[in-house]
């Protein structure tokens, strides 16, 4: 008996990790394939994002639904090598910057909505934006800034933010070197059909 348990236990734990580690499944469906693709790339080449690829991350962040259509976001689109490294310097923190080919600030905006709703809106066109990225063959990450009131003071302090805006995090954004890989998450545990 302990043997067989032993055994399942071999065959998850490697089934989890060619999951995760190799390529991964095809779901028949091009958003299905991103989003089970994407992941946190912290590795980057150092070469630069183009400002097409970054336009079509931002519109398609302002695709996220919205409470009430307020749309209580702003973006600060970082391309600038000393600005990025400004950045670095001011939150080291953010280490992933150093090699990053651009970055985004995802500010919300509270007097455009309250401020539970701008940032659950703004986390919203986060995910879009992740996604967006990863459909490019680019790699991402959601860095928080919010809610430390340092590093926020930081971004806004390098970046000219106003102080009613809430800088919500910095998205690294370059050219993946290969190294992150998906992760399953998928837990059967977490799943509740029709009642808790």
């Amino acid at each position: 008996m302990k043997s067989a348990i032993f055994t399942l236990a071999v065959i998850l734990f490697i089934g989890g990790f060619a999951c995760a580690q190799d390529k991964p499944v095809d779901y028949g469906n091009p958003t299905l394939n991103t989003i089970h693709s994407r992941k946190s790339v912290r590795n980057f080449t150092g070469e630069a994002v183009s400002k097409e690829d970054l336009q079509k991350i931002v519109e398609a962040g302002m695709c996220a639904p919205t409470a009430m259509n307020r749309q209580p976001w702003s973006f600060v689109v970082v391309t600038d090598r000393q600005i990025l490294d400004k950045l670095l310097e001011a939150i080291p923190s953010k280490k992933m910057l150093a090699k990053a080919g651009a970055a985004i600030i995802i500010c919300a905006l509270p007097d455009k909505s309250s401020k539970e709703m701008s940032v659950i809106d703004c986390s919203l066109a986060g995910e879009n934006m992740l996604l967006a990225i990863e459909s490019l063959g680019l790699g991402g990450l959601w860095t928080a800034a919010y809610p430390d009131e340092n590093m926020m003071s930081s971004l806004r302090t390098v970046l000219g933010i106003p102080d009613n805006v809430i800088p919500m995090n910095v998205m690294p954004i370059g050219h993946p070197d290969g190294s992150d890989k998906p992760k399953d998450k998928y837990k059967e545990e977490n799943v509740h059909w029709d009642k808790w």
